[in-house]
């Protein structure tokens, strides 16, 4: 590593605010400690954890970088002791609890995965944060299985595109809402048997008419609000609904009754905070059960817009409009 040099440029939060709190910096770059692998970004994944940071309202972890960034692909030029999966020269994609926008940036060995082959390194980046959060919340979770019937909320973002594709390719029935025709479009030109236009449509009659009135067995959902008592209506009996994130916000009055009659499971999770042998179960599930269909072309990271790393405030921009369709990411060099 004695070739590698002392400092980076990096984006920083020195004050929390709209996409111009995004700041380069110059800062040192980071030694790997045990059990951890030093990368040289390529490219960043941009994510909406990012945005909630940038404003304030979602602190890294402890003892995570304040670097915002949760998802890097690049080569490895550094490993700290005891790691024995990777070296220097490997190419990776990784989840990482912060620091990715950045030129360099540290990963735990079990959260790094191979670059598939066929992808490009901002392909890559693309993938860790979405597939992460979509195995662990509609299979390890909910349990979602071939035949069901699956709903996912914003089909057009980049949960959504790997949500589509991913319970199509295991044999889900699938549902999503999306907020224009074109974005309708696209999430049925990714496989999803039903798109609904949650602007001019009643996603919940909408979805009652498409299963004959049995609703829908399993619904990931980001927004929250006035989205929960709606999904309650639109599950199935003992379906299972997973909260990921509230756009709409986390504070609702609601009725639990259909909750009790429906014997419905309402589940949450976040990521970003689980231990690092609970991330290195996802991934070795990831390499085993969804990388060959990624190699396959079966599954494929949707891409919407790159951006230079010092423009991190742009693509957070780009994000916060809405108007993107897939993943944002990053590039570095």
């Amino acid at each position: 590593m004695s070739d590698l040099p002392t400092s980076m440029t990096a984006i920083a939060i020195p004050t929390p605010g709209g996409p111009e709190a995004l700041v380069p910096e110059t800062r040192p770059v980071p030694a790997p400690r045990p059990g951890e692998i030093l990368v040289k970004v390529a490219a960043a994944g941009v994510n909406r954890p990012d945005v909630m940071q940038r404003k304030g309202l979602y602190p890294p972890p402890p003892g995570a970088p304040d670097i915002p960034g949760l998802e890097i692909a690049g080569e490895v030029v550094g490993v700290g002791e005891g790691v024995t999966r990777w070296k220097p020269g490997d190419k990776v994609c990784a989840l990482v609890s912060g620091g990715g926008y950045a030129e360099y940036c540290l990963a735990e060995e079990g959260s790094a995965l191979p670059v598939p082959a066929g992808l490009s390194l901002a392909e890559a980046a693309a993938l860790p944060e979405t597939f992460f959060t979509v195995w662990t919340n509609v299979f390890d979770l909910a349990g979602l299985k071939p035949g069901e019937s699956f709903l996912v909320h914003g089909g057009t973002s980049g949960i959504g595109t790997t949500a589509i594709q991913l319970a199509r390719a295991f044999g889900a029935k699938v549902f999503a809402t999306a907020g224009s025709a074109e974005k309708c479009a696209v999430c049925r030109d990714l496989g999803a048997d039903l798109a609904i236009d949650y602007k001019t449509q009643d996603f919940v009659a909408e979805l009652k008419q498409a299963t004959g009135g049995k609703g829908v067995n399993v619904i990931l959902d980001m927004v929250g609000g006035s989205y929960i008592a709606r999904n309650y209506e639109a599950a199935a009996p003992q379906g299972r609904i997973v909260q990921i994130a509230f756009m709409e916000g986390s504070k609702v009055q609601i009725d639990y009754m259909r909750l009790m009659l429906k014997r419905l499971s309402h589940m949450g999770s976040t990521l970003r905070s689980r231990p690092g042998a609970e991330k290195a179960r996802i991934a070795a599930a990831l390499v085993e059960k969804v990388w060959p269909l990624i190699e396959a072309g079966t599954v494929k990271p949707v891409m919407d817009r790159s951006f230079p790393l010092v423009e991190a405030a742009a693509a957070h921009a780009r994000m916060e409009s809405s108007a993107h369709v897939g993943k944002i990411v990053l590039t570095v060099g």
